[in-house]
């Protein structure tokens, strides 16, 4: 299984699972036949949540080759990121929650037989193993993962959360929170997700069989209630002479524009030490290679870590900056900007913001409008 931190990495997968591979993934998404067999899925996550893959571009080249009603399922999936994070936008506080639930848990020796994959839980164990070998699972095997974890394990699902976002080089403060909390039965009050021997046994190829699950158990029950907050987000011009970009949205289509715009476009990598999830070795490295592969397109590029950037806003209180999402380096850039009183001019993407809106109720809300999206911002070609 290769998954490179190389933009052009992901293009060819890309290119090469539309050519090959897209026809037949409705039919086929379900199955994981292990990390040496990933031809029916895509593997364009890790660079989907880093936004070197742009979702409506790859939505886009989609529709170039095939009609909607042909790949409704992958175009369905593929905006099932755009609404998380819509979700999460319009709901900023269940992140702030899940980071300070998180922290005040304490850890238990079973919580770290679980990490070492020492459950006695094969397929469980298993994967445990393969999540932190290849930074990498299926999406249907972490959703067993999930179940197993909360129901069977019963350890807390933020705990469970953080690990997948240790490990996945496609961990998403949006996605992954939002996907443990629907697994949990707090995403949809009161509908959890219930991993069977028989469902995992089947769509593993027959690989883990026989698996001893907890089959009977209730809703995570959380009594906590978010305010929907208004989304008065607007798009802005170019207003000063430096942009911040950070590596949750390196998009490539536009970096020759922004390049002829500003002084210095700065990316930002925000290490282990300021984040309340810490992450492995291996993602930090996959995003800093990441980083530096896309900063090369660019002449005026210069990377830098917190201590850089805090210089930088305290020479530069007025700066643009790609908006980089609720999460992490939202909530490092919003304290620094507080303490040395920047002003921030957040560049959104059109197609968030349109998108955005469709995301205040659940997702057959937001599918019924996928063809708007479509529509609105020329995606099809038929």
């Amino acid at each position: 299984m290769n998954i490179e931190p190389d933009y052009k990495t992901g293009i060819s997968k890309l290119n090469y699972f539309i050519e090959n591979n897209l026809q037949n993934y409705s039919r086929d998404r379900n199955y994981d036949y292990g990390p040496d067999n990933r031809n029916n899925i895509s593997l364009l996550s890790p660079y989907i949540s880093h936004r070197t893959l742009f979702e409506y571009d790859i939505v886009k080249s989609c529709l170039k080759k095939y009609k909607v009603d042909q790949v409704e399922k992958f175009i369905q999936e593929i905006f099932w990121r755009v609404y998380w994070k819509g979700w999460l936008e319009l709901r900023p506080e269940v992140w702030t929650d899940f980071c300070d639930s998180y922290l005040s848990i304490e850890q238990s020796k079973f919580y770290n037989k679980a990490l070492d994959g020492n459950t006695g839980i094969r397929c469980f164990d298993e994967w445990v193993n393969e999540l932190k070998e290849y930074n990498y699972l299926h999406n249907h095997s972490r959703m067993w993962f999930a179940s197993i974890w909360i129901f069977t394990l019963k350890l807390p699902w933020q705990l469970g959360a953080a690990f997948f976002m240790e490990h996945l080089y496609d961990g998403d403060p949006a996605s992954n929170t939002l996907s443990w909390r629907w697994v949990a039965g707090i995403q949809t009050r009161g509908k959890h997700y219930l991993a069977r021997s028989s469902n995992i046994s089947k769509f593993t190829n027959q690989r883990f069989q026989y698996t001893q699950l907890t089959t009977d158990a209730e809703p995570i029950f959380e009594d906590k209630n978010f305010e929907l907050k208004r989304l008065d987000y607007k798009n802005s011009e170019t207003k000063h002479e430096n942009l911040i970009i950070f590596e949750s949205n390196l998009n490539t289509q536009e970096l020759s524009d922004l390049s002829e715009k500003y002084k210095t476009i700065y990316f930002v990598l925000i290490d282990n030490h300021s984040r309340k999830i810490k992450l492995s070795h291996k993602v930090m490295s996959f995003k800093a290679s990441l980083v530096k592969n896309v900063s090369e397109l660019i002449s005026n590029a210069k990377i830098i870590n917190l201590e850089e950037l805090e210089i930088l806003l305290s020479k530069n209180p007025k700066i643009d900056v790609i908006y980089p999402f609720v999460g992490e380096n939202l909530d490092i850039l919003n304290r620094l900007s507080v303490k040395l009183e920047s002003q921030l001019n957040f560049k959104y993407k059109n197609q968030d913001l349109y998108s955005w809106q469709f995301s205040n109720k659940g997702f057959f809300n937001f599918k019924k409008n996928i063809p708007n999206i479509i529509d609105k911002f020329n995606l099809s070609h038929e």
